[in-house]
């Protein structure tokens, strides 16, 4: 029964968001903006595409070490919309994601849209962000009704209504994938290099 409660609830906010876009797609896409958290590490595993081979049916199978993900990684936070990167953070080692901590990160990108995009504050911003605790923690509710922000239902467990989750994350992991980092920094780099290397079209 809560696989199916979940499954019905997937497809009324998935509704729900396509009634958004069909009244206005432009200004849809123009208002949204989303943010996800993820993990990336000094070292970390190919994929099993990235290791897949060409073999004859009778050739043996190459013989392959058995590896652990390094123990360096860094914890990203990306706020993004239809044109760039807006807000790139890393909370300080050590610190959890708590309601405290990401509720003062929606604060900075007002600041931010303000700057770049004083049109999005004024005609309101479309929030997307999935259901972690501290996402949907009380204090974190209040402060983005306290920005105007207007959040968007996203269902548990549904990476394919997160557009970090199935656009932004796999093609950054992709391009880390098997580089040895031997610092945070060096991750940093190189994730900001690729994120800077993308065109507007991507985003």
């Amino acid at each position: 029964m809560p696989e199916c409660r979940s499954k019905s609830q997937q497809c009324q906010l998935s509704e729900q968001l396509l009634e958004f876009f069909r009244h206005d797609p432009n200004d849809f896409l123009s208002q949204l903006v989303t943010i996800d958290e993820t993990w990336l590490y000094h070292y970390d595993l190919e994929t099993k595409q990235q290791s897949m081979e060409w073999r004859h049916s009778g050739s043996s199978h190459t013989k392959k070490l058995r590896l652990q993900k390094s123990a360096g990684k860094v914890l990203t936070s990306i706020f993004w919309d239809q044109d760039s990167i807006l807000i790139i953070d890393y909370p300080p080692k050590g610190q959890t994601i708590n309601a405290e901590y990401y509720s003062s990160l929606p604060v900075q990108l007002k600041d931010i849209l303000k700057e770049k995009c004083c049109g999005k504050v004024t005609k309101g911003v479309l929030f997307l962000h999935d259901n972690a605790p501290a996402h949907q923690a009380l204090a974190t509710q209040k402060k983005l009704a306290y920005l105007c922000f207007r959040c968007l239902g996203h269902p548990p467990y549904s990476p394919d209504l997160a557009p970090s989750d199935y656009h932004l994350f796999p093609g950054l992991k992709k391009q880390l994938k098997v580089h040895h980092f031997s610092s945070d920094m060096e991750v940093i780099f190189a994730k900001e290099t690729w994120l800077d290397g993308q065109h507007s079209e991507f985003f």
